[in-house]
């Protein structure tokens, strides 16, 4: 694996080596052109770049040199500037490596649930490419499978750390059973806004409103959430109404003052109102919180929680590591078993058929045809026990070795040594 990533690489030069996904099928054609014995999977998202390659023989795989020259050219860069930021990962490491990817303990943010399905995105890509064999099969298949042992036996995912999912998951959950029923304001429709919306609507959320000073901005992210919209005059009559709202616009000072939401809240027929203010700069007056019926969470109330998760989730990693750490020595196992079980196969079939010969040769002479048929059955069966402790070492040291390049050295020389196709 060659890649570089907000751990060891600058965004300024993360940057020059992205690819787009037009881009990935071409790296991938062309890779495969100039090493067509060579397996490789390309992934890409905004936090890393990495390349991953693999193949049935050693002398098939490029060097990480060649790998580099060929990142780098592709980008038409020099490949001298990178040098130091490349992370450069061969066998077990490569392949604990991806696993802690997929299973998003390598992140940024620590369990966050999209980098599964970029992995799986960037196999499924080179997979349809034919770029992939059985190799890359083998480690992207089971990355899968440990990604979701992660996700099933610890809690590494299961608390929410950004700022508008904790805003719906944690504290407006507190507040309310349910959400179907609550008429909801978001306030501002950039970044923020909408990552909220989406979140409300994953909660049950129907009778939502979005409003925004560019009425039409408001428009389009209604039009694609199936939310109503409203205009910016009638912020005023929507608080009114309302069981909860979400504020996040940019404005440099708060759009509601206590003295203009006095009257809004001598207004209201609701006994409860919500106001999560998610904007920094505040959106509203910190003096509004202390109305009856009021209860208004600033963003500092929300990132104490985001951060109180996010220790949670980074006190999972030993067990997250361990599972990694169980599934690559499985995995590895499994490689190694493989690798050795054809060549023991042949070299038993081998046997059986000299053993057969002998057999057969031995057997056809004049002074066995008067043996009875208990004899010949002893004969074949002191051949058979023969053969079998003549291999018993030799397979038996094939099995004992834990380091896979000595177990590739011993299944090479037996090879060699009993000429095996």
């Amino acid at each position: 694996m060659l890649g570089c990533s907000h751990h060891s690489t600058p965004l300024e030069l993360r940057e020059l080596l992205s690819f787009t996904d037009e881009q990935c099928a071409v790296a991938l054609s062309k890779f495969h052109a100039q090493f067509p014995d060579c397996e490789c999977v390309l992934l890409n998202t905004c936090n890393r770049v990495e390349f991953y390659v693999g193949a049935q023989a050693n002398v098939d795989i490029p060097t990480i040199d060649e790998l580099i020259q060929f990142v780098t050219e592709f980008h038409g860069q020099s490949a001298a500037q990178f040098e130091s930021h490349f992370v450069k990962l061969e066998d077990e490491r490569a392949i604990e490596h991806l696993f802690s990817v997929a299973s998003s303990i390598d992140s940024i943010v620590v369990g966050e649930t999209q980098i599964a399905s970029q992995v799986h995105q960037a196999y499924s890509r080179a997979t349809a490419g034919g770029f992939t064999g059985p190799a890359l099969h083998a480690v992207f298949q089971h990355a899968n499978q440990v990604a979701k042992r992660v996700t099933n036996e610890t809690e590494i995912h299961r608390r929410r750390i950004s700022v508008p999912s904790v805003a719906v998951s944690e504290i407006a959950s507190e507040f309310f059973e349910r959400f179907d029923d609550k008429q909801i304001v978001v306030i501002g429709s950039g970044e923020m806004g909408v990552e909220t919306l989406q979140y409300l609507k994953g909660a049950g959320a129907t009778k939502i409103t979005i409003i925004n000073r560019s009425s039409e901005r408001a428009q389009q992210v209604a039009e694609k959430y199936n939310v109503s919209s409203a205009e910016w005059d009638r912020l005023d009559a929507l608080l009114v109404d309302a069981d909860l709202v979400v504020s996040t616009t940019g404005a440099a000072h708060p759009i509601v003052t206590e003295s203009r939401f006095r009257p809004v809240a001598a207004a209201r027929k609701k006994g409860t109102l919500l106001i999560l203010d998610l904007a920094v700069p505040r959106d509203f007056e910190a003096a509004i919180g202390r109305l009856p019926g009021i209860y208004l969470y600033s963003v500092d109330d929300l990132q104490t929680v985001c951060d109180r998760n996010r220790f949670f989730r980074e006190q999972q990693l030993p067990k997250a590591h361990r599972i990694i750490r169980e599934e690559v020595d499985r995995l590895l196992g499994d490689m190694k078993h493989r690798s050795s079980s054809a060549t023991i196969r042949a070299l038993r079939e081998q046997a059986d058929e000299m053993k057969q010969a002998e057999l057969t040769r031995l057997l056809s002479k004049q002074a066995m045809q008067q043996s009875t048929p208990e004899m010949q059955q002893e004969i074949a069966q002191s051949f058979e026990r023969l053969i079998n402790k003549m291999l018993h070492s030799p397979l038996q040291s094939i099995r004992d070795v834990a380091q896979s390049d000595q177990r590739e050295t011993l299944v090479s020389a037996l090879r060699k040594l009993f000429q095996l196709r």
